[in-house]
Protein backbone atom coordinates (compact mmCIF):
# COMPACT_ATOMS: atom_id res chain seq x y z
CA UNK A 1 0.00 0.00 0.00
CA UNK A 2 2.90 1.95 0.68
CA UNK A 3 4.62 1.87 -2.71
CA UNK A 4 0.91 3.05 -4.21
CA UNK A 5 0.73 5.72 -2.13
CA UNK A 6 4.63 6.99 -2.90
CA UNK A 7 3.74 6.31 -6.79
CA UNK A 8 0.66 8.11 -6.23
CA UNK A 9 3.03 10.93 -4.86
CA UNK A 10 5.82 11.00 -7.07
CA UNK A 11 2.85 11.58 -9.91
CA UNK A 12 1.41 14.40 -8.37
CA UNK A 13 4.61 16.41 -7.60
CA UNK A 14 5.47 15.64 -11.23
CA UNK A 15 2.47 17.32 -12.40
CA UNK A 16 2.74 20.11 -9.93
CA UNK A 17 6.47 20.54 -10.70
CA UNK A 18 5.86 20.94 -14.76
CA UNK A 19 2.60 22.84 -13.94
CA UNK A 20 5.16 25.23 -12.27
CA UNK A 21 7.45 25.63 -15.24
CA UNK A 22 5.31 25.95 -17.61
CA UNK A 23 4.08 28.56 -15.63
CA UNK A 24 7.37 30.02 -15.58
CA UNK A 25 8.16 30.17 -19.31
CA UNK A 26 4.34 31.15 -20.42
CA UNK A 27 5.52 34.17 -17.88
CA UNK A 28 3.21 33.45 -15.08
CA UNK A 29 -0.48 32.54 -14.05
CA UNK A 30 -2.76 35.63 -14.44
CA UNK A 31 -6.27 35.97 -15.66
CA UNK A 32 -5.46 36.51 -19.09
CA UNK A 33 -3.21 33.22 -19.12
CA UNK A 34 -5.92 31.42 -16.99
CA UNK A 35 -8.56 32.39 -19.63
CA UNK A 36 -6.91 31.86 -22.84
CA UNK A 37 -6.23 27.98 -21.39
CA UNK A 38 -10.10 27.67 -20.41
CA UNK A 39 -11.03 28.54 -23.51
CA UNK A 40 -8.58 26.51 -25.79
CA UNK A 41 -9.79 23.52 -23.83
CA UNK A 42 -13.72 24.37 -24.63
CA UNK A 43 -12.69 24.82 -28.51
CA UNK A 44 -11.36 21.60 -28.32
CA UNK A 45 -14.03 20.02 -26.16
CA UNK A 46 -16.81 21.82 -28.47
CA UNK A 47 -14.39 20.23 -31.74
CA UNK A 48 -14.86 16.66 -30.76
CA UNK A 49 -18.50 17.17 -29.62
CA UNK A 50 -19.11 18.16 -33.03
CA UNK A 51 -16.87 15.62 -34.69
CA UNK A 52 -17.64 12.57 -32.83
CA UNK A 53 -21.33 13.36 -31.27
CA UNK A 54 -22.80 15.90 -33.67
CA UNK A 55 -20.89 14.33 -37.04
CA UNK A 56 -21.27 18.05 -38.42
CA UNK A 57 -17.17 18.58 -38.68
CA UNK A 58 -16.17 21.79 -40.77
CA UNK A 59 -13.34 20.11 -41.40
CA UNK A 60 -13.42 17.33 -42.81
CA UNK A 61 -15.65 16.67 -46.08
CA UNK A 62 -17.53 13.60 -44.65
CA UNK A 63 -18.22 16.03 -41.02
CA UNK A 64 -17.27 12.87 -39.22
CA UNK A 65 -13.70 12.45 -37.13
CA UNK A 66 -10.41 12.57 -38.55
CA UNK A 67 -7.51 11.49 -36.37
CA UNK A 68 -5.34 13.55 -38.15
CA UNK A 69 -7.79 16.86 -38.04
CA UNK A 70 -8.04 16.08 -33.72
CA UNK A 71 -3.93 16.26 -33.57
CA UNK A 72 -3.75 19.23 -35.67
CA UNK A 73 -6.40 20.88 -33.56
CA UNK A 74 -3.91 19.81 -30.98
CA UNK A 75 -0.72 20.82 -32.46
CA UNK A 76 -1.98 24.08 -33.26
CA UNK A 77 -2.68 24.76 -29.40
CA UNK A 78 0.71 23.94 -28.44
CA UNK A 79 2.09 26.47 -30.79
CA UNK A 80 -0.38 29.04 -29.74
CA UNK A 81 1.28 28.68 -26.10
CA UNK A 82 4.77 28.47 -27.85
CA UNK A 83 3.89 31.91 -29.58
CA UNK A 84 3.09 33.01 -25.92
CA UNK A 85 6.55 31.88 -24.63
CA UNK A 86 8.30 33.74 -27.17
CA UNK A 87 6.17 36.78 -26.81
CA UNK A 88 6.90 36.80 -23.35
CA UNK A 89 10.67 36.81 -23.95
CA UNK A 90 10.39 39.46 -25.92
CA UNK A 91 8.02 41.23 -23.42
CA UNK A 92 11.76 40.46 -21.05
CA UNK A 93 14.09 41.97 -23.16
CA UNK A 94 12.00 45.20 -23.86
CA UNK A 95 11.25 45.48 -20.29
CA UNK A 96 7.17 45.83 -21.25
CA UNK A 97 5.83 44.48 -18.44
CA UNK A 98 4.09 41.91 -20.48
CA UNK A 99 2.00 44.30 -22.33
CA UNK A 100 3.03 42.40 -25.63
CA UNK A 101 2.35 39.27 -24.07
CA UNK A 102 -1.13 39.87 -22.83
CA UNK A 103 -2.43 41.42 -25.90
CA UNK A 104 -1.39 38.46 -27.87
CA UNK A 105 -3.50 36.48 -25.51
CA UNK A 106 -5.89 38.75 -25.96
CA UNK A 107 -6.16 38.21 -29.42
CA UNK A 108 -5.63 34.26 -29.20
CA UNK A 109 -8.69 34.15 -26.56
CA UNK A 110 -10.91 36.19 -29.08
CA UNK A 111 -10.05 33.49 -31.90
CA UNK A 112 -10.75 30.40 -29.88
CA UNK A 113 -14.05 32.30 -28.60
CA UNK A 114 -14.69 32.73 -32.18
CA UNK A 115 -14.24 28.93 -33.14
CA UNK A 116 -16.73 27.89 -30.11
CA UNK A 117 -18.78 29.81 -31.57
CA UNK A 118 -18.61 29.02 -34.55
CA UNK A 119 -18.53 25.43 -33.33
CA UNK A 120 -22.11 25.62 -31.45
CA UNK A 121 -23.30 26.97 -34.57
CA UNK A 122 -22.80 23.48 -36.04
CA UNK A 123 -24.50 21.77 -33.22
CA UNK A 124 -27.49 24.30 -34.13
CA UNK A 125 -27.27 25.96 -30.63
CA UNK A 126 -27.90 29.48 -31.17
CA UNK A 127 -25.84 32.04 -29.03
CA UNK A 128 -27.21 34.70 -27.12
CA UNK A 129 -26.17 38.11 -28.50
CA UNK A 130 -24.77 39.75 -25.59
CA UNK A 131 -21.91 36.47 -25.64
CA UNK A 132 -21.56 37.76 -29.22
CA UNK A 133 -20.82 41.35 -28.13
CA UNK A 134 -18.56 40.20 -25.47
CA UNK A 135 -16.70 38.47 -28.03
CA UNK A 136 -16.74 41.54 -30.85
CA UNK A 137 -15.29 43.69 -27.80
CA UNK A 138 -12.43 41.03 -27.04
CA UNK A 139 -11.71 41.53 -30.04
CA UNK A 140 -11.40 44.75 -30.89
CA UNK A 141 -9.66 45.30 -27.44
CA UNK A 142 -6.67 42.96 -28.77
CA UNK A 143 -6.57 44.45 -31.94
CA UNK A 144 -6.18 48.18 -30.15
CA UNK A 145 -3.40 46.64 -28.13
CA UNK A 146 -1.52 45.42 -31.14
CA UNK A 147 -1.99 48.80 -32.49
CA UNK A 148 -1.45 50.75 -29.47
CA UNK A 149 2.06 48.60 -29.45
CA UNK A 150 3.27 50.02 -33.17
CA UNK A 151 2.95 52.96 -32.92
Amino acid sequence: MDRIINFKNGILTTIVAFGEELGLILGGYNSILIALICCMIIEYICGLIVTYVIKNSSKTETGVAQGKVDLIGLVRKILILLIIVMVNQIDIVLASNGFLRNAVMIGFMANECLSIIEKVGLTGIELPPSVKNAIDVLKKKGEMNQNDKKD
